[in-house]
């Protein structure tokens, strides 16, 4: 049920471990939201250019989105957000300087899923 999107800066090819972060958000929605393993799905998408503020730096990002059926509080969402906020960096080869950013939301009603 968890639908993860997370969206990089291109210049992030070979220091995001994926595999490693998927998994590490995956433990964490499992722990914090009470989601269940199989259920978590994520997906990376390449930002081939990424802007922040002015633009007058160059700017590498990082932002996770995790999409939840609806019924978790506030604070449960709020929770997982700085639960993969903290473990953002750990997943980075040299984060320095890398803009983080996490947001949990609840899915539409209108949302299904099906595995043919």
């Amino acid at each position: 049920m968890p639908q993860i999107t997370v969206d990089y800066s291109a210049d992030l090819d070979g220091r995001l471990d994926r595999p490693a972060l998927a998994g590490a958000v995956h433990r964490a929605c499992v722990d914090t939201v009470a989601a269940r393993t199989p259920a978590c799905k994520t997906r990376f998408r390449r930002a081939e250019e990424t802007v922040v503020g002015d633009g007058a730096e160059e700017a590498t990002v990082v932002h996770v989105e995790i999409a939840l059926l609806a019924g978790r509080t506030e604070e449960a969402k709020a929770a997982l957000a700085e639960s993969v906020l903290a473990l953002l960096p750990a997943h980075i080869e040299a984060p320095a300087g890398v803009h983080l950013s996490t947001e949990v939301r609840d899915l539409e009603p209108a949302y299904r899923s099906a595995r043919s």
